[in-house]
């Protein structure tokens, strides 16, 4: 069994937290981006989600095999309390449970930032093929989110195209009168170390 660590991210971890979404970009529709971001694109994209919201690494055995950050849902203060969830593992890194402990912490931090509702957007295609399966929606099913919207043949990739589906789990209880969101305004600088 591996010694499991979840910390948060640095943007010394960037290279290999690139070198983990690479592959997906490459050779998977899990994500729609056609080309793998530069290492400077990719840590500024590193910074700008860390001024709001959680960007974490597990590491099994000293090495990182995965990565999850939130990030705004759709940009206006009324959706302040809803997030959209990311997650991507080192495509070896399976049936070990690392999925599972990364999002069990990232929601638990958002939960306590006062978040509510988490969304998940995924690549989707009715019958799988060598470059999406139903893993994914599988995955985030498994974890209590629901199937809140599909739309159909939005994603073009590989020549062909993809569904989205839009999955959600509330974490929280949605009051008259919600606590505000305690964004990480404050939060560690990601440069250090």
């Amino acid at each position: 069994m591996s010694t499991v660590l979840i910390r948060d991210a640095k943007l010394s971890d960037a290279p290999r937290l690139l070198e983990i979404y690479s592959y997906y970009v490459k050779n998977t529709a899990i994500t729609f981006e056609y080309n793998v971001p530069s290492l400077e694109e990719f840590r500024h994209r590193m910074k700008n989600i860390t001024l709001r919201y959680p960007y974490i690494v597990l590491e099994a055995d000293g090495k990182v095999m995965g990565y999850a950050y939130a990030g705004s849902f759709i940009g206006r203060a009324a959706y302040d309390w809803s997030c959209e969830m990311t997650v991507y593992l080192d495509r070896t890194a399976k049936k070990q449970g690392f999925g599972r402990k990364i999002y069990e912490a990232m929601e638990q931090r958002l939960k306590d930032m006062g978040i509510l509702n988490l969304y998940a957007c995924i690549g989707y295609i009715d019958k799988e093929d060598e470059y999406l399966n139903h893993n994914s929606a599988d995955f985030h099913a498994h974890l209590g989110y629901k199937t809140v919207g599909t739309f159909k043949k939005c994603g073009y990739k590989f020549g062909r195209w993809y569904d989205m589906i839009w999955m959600e789990k509330c974490i929280g209880t949605h009051t008259d009168t919600p606590a505000p969101v305690r964004f990480l305004t404050d939060a560690p600088d990601p440069n250090a170390h």
